[in-house]
């Protein structure tokens, strides 16, 4: 992995007046909740819930209460980053040939914050070391252990998807977000022959399942987390947002990284970008994930 950018390593002399982009990511979250925004000091959700159902009351007869319960989920915005070195001679020539790199490192920069999103409420890892992260603790599908888990059975994937959807109790099934190998799988589904869900094959990608919201990442399987589907009520039992955020800015002195280097001793400049970002689960019940024996 590169440290810093130096463009006599990296460029011919003349360059097109367009650059190419290798930075991939979305955001099947994103997808299938769409965002609220979340207050910079966190959000503090109210969850409401009726613990019975009506009752049938004779003439004269006596009306007990039925119960109700509140309880609050506080969403507490997370910072996240991203930040490279860039030698100030590489800067100038950019600027000679017309290219814009400060648009396509924040448009990288968005790609990478959707892809974190899913990896850090999917999973609870901080995906740059792919490990457990203790901020997130237990507000993720994988380490909240309310979210019901079915175990993945190859060549069963229809059944998978019915256990996990029965799981959910009285919430609905408003959207998938499946694995690159589950959706592989489901385009291999055959039943005398045919293809079931023939969307799937080839890399497909389509918008929905049987008229239900879908996606396909491959944030679910990201790491060590073998997740094959993620499903549940995104539309009304997870909220997620952005708190702040802070396009791109241009340090040009100081060791803002960390590595012993001042900027101005080595002709570098810093590009950093950094977002809050929040999410929660306001009732782990709604939702269930098909998923490997040990995760």
């Amino acid at each position: 992995m590169a440290t810093v950018l130096e463009k006599g390593t990296l460029f011919p002399a003349e360059l097109v007046t367009d650059m190419y982009t290798k930075v991939k990511g979305k955001s099947s979250i994103a997808k299938l909740c769409a965002q609220t925004p979340i207050a910079f000091n966190g959000s503090q959700v109210m969850t409401f819930s009726m613990d019975s159902e009506v009752n049938i009351v004779a003439e004269g007869g006596q009306k007990p209460a039925g119960g109700v319960t509140v309880a609050p989920v506080v969403i507490q915005p997370l910072k996240v980053e991203y930040g490279a070195r860039i030698s100030d001679e590489f800067l100038y020539a950019s600027e000679e040939e017309q290219l814009d790199i400060l648009s396509q490192f924040a448009d990288g920069y968005a790609k990478k914050v959707a892809r974190g999103l899913d990896i850090m409420c999917m999973h609870g890892i901080n995906p740059r070391d792919s490990k457990t992260s203790t901020l997130i603790g237990t507000n993720s599908f994988d380490t909240n252990t309310g979210v019901t888990k079915i175990t993945y059975a190859a060549g069963t994937e229809e059944s998978n998807l019915n256990d996990a959807i029965a799981a959910l109790g009285e919430y609905d099934n408003t959207g998938y977000a499946f694995s690159k190998a589950f959706g592989a799988a489901l385009g291999n589904v055959k039943e005398n022959g045919v293809r079931q869900f023939p969307e799937f094959s080839l890399g497909g990608n389509p918008s929905a399942l049987n008229g239900v919201p879908c996606d396909v990442n491959s944030t679910v399987a990201f790491g060590t987390a073998k997740d094959y589907v993620i499903l549940g009520d995104f539309q009304n039992a997870f909220k997620w947002g952005y708190a702040k955020d802070i396009p791109v800015e241009m340090i040009q002195y100081g060791d803002p990284d960390g590595t012993g280097k001042d900027l101005k001793n080595y002709n570098q400049v810093y590009l950093r970008a950094e977002t809050y970002i929040g999410w929660g689960i306001l009732d782990p019940a709604a939702f269930a994930r098909i998923a490997g024996a040990t995760t």
